[in-house]
């Protein structure tokens, strides 16, 4: 997907409009990642995986697989994008 903002630097000025949206939309998902993660954590620390899906509503659990999933290959192309721009900025 094609950047909507232009190639202006953000150091400084200020930002718009767009552009505080998205830092914003970023801390939510950081935020989010972040309690996901403890949330996780604290299922393994607590509980055995046999244990998760004797109770866990199967077909819902399915779901929360194919969401993080999908998380994690969204993720994944983010941090492949940093490596390739990493790699421009060394040549």
């Amino acid at each position: 997907m094609k950047s909507k903002f232009k190639d202006i630097p953000i150091e400084g000025r200020a930002l718009d409009i767009e552009e505080v949206r998205i830092v914003a939309d970023l801390r939510i998902m950081h935020s989010k990642v972040d309690e996901l993660h403890q949330i996780v954590q604290n299922l393994k620390r607590r509980h055995s995986q046999a244990d998760i899906h004797k109770y866990a509503d199967q077909p819902v659990l399915g779901e929360d697989i194919a969401r993080v999933d999908e998380l994690y290959l969204w993720f994944l192309s983010l941090k492949e994008e940093s490596a390739r721009k990493l790699k421009i900025t060394k040549r």
